[in-house]
């Protein structure tokens, strides 16, 4: 796991408030300081994505929820502890983080990674990193580095070098609504 340039490269860039293209737990993501409203702007324009269409934001840790969701229900643990796949679990309640990443109802989508790759990144950046699929709006998402429109390369701030030529493909996260009376809302299995 040889990622120290990229992370220290990524790490500049996120703290001016730039963009990212870089491998998650799932597929190629766009990020960005999740806590930076300028910064989380630059990633809609860049996949020329309505910002009425919320994203996605990855945390290191599970006890990171309670500064990013006002009022978690632990429950959530034990289910995300039995499933196989990269989960992301709409919260209600989102708290601390830039207003434009956050759906109209106040919730936030979230996910837990245990890629070693963005627990360092998030860790050392010490806020969440909006993680969103590396395509232009409507098109289909890149599962491998190679599949990522040029116009998404050349559009960030920094392109991370690690995995990129991996030639596995990845598939999305998927996507669990955690309801208040704690059941859960199957969104994208």
């Amino acid at each position: 796991m040889n990622f120290e340039k990229d992370i220290e490269h990524s790490l500049k860039v996120l703290r001016i408030g730039g963009i990212i293209l870089y491998p998650t737990d799932t597929i190629w993501g766009i990020g960005c300081d999740a806590t930076n409203k300028d910064a989380v702007e630059k990633v809609y324009l860049l996949k020329n994505r309505p910002d009425n269409k919320s994203l996605i934001i990855l945390l290191a840790d599970e006890r990171d929820l309670l500064s990013y969701v006002s009022a978690p229900d632990m429950e959530i643990f034990v289910y995300l502890n039995t499933v196989q796949k990269p989960t992301t679990v709409i919260y209600d309640g989102a708290i601390g983080l830039a207003d434009n990443v956050i759906n109209e109802d106040g919730s936030i989508g979230i996910r837990i990674v245990k890629d070693a790759f963005c627990k360092h990144l998030i860790k050392r950046l010490g806020k969440p990193l909006v993680s969103t699929s590396a395509n232009i709006a409507g098109k289909p998402a890149p599962q491998v580095f190679k599949e990522i429109d040029p116009l998404i390369l050349h559009g960030v701030d920094y392109c991370v070098k690690y995995r990129q030529d991996e030639l596995s493909p990845h598939q999305t996260s998927s996507v669990v609504r955690w309801n208040k009376n704690g059941t859960v809302t199957v969104i994208r299995p």
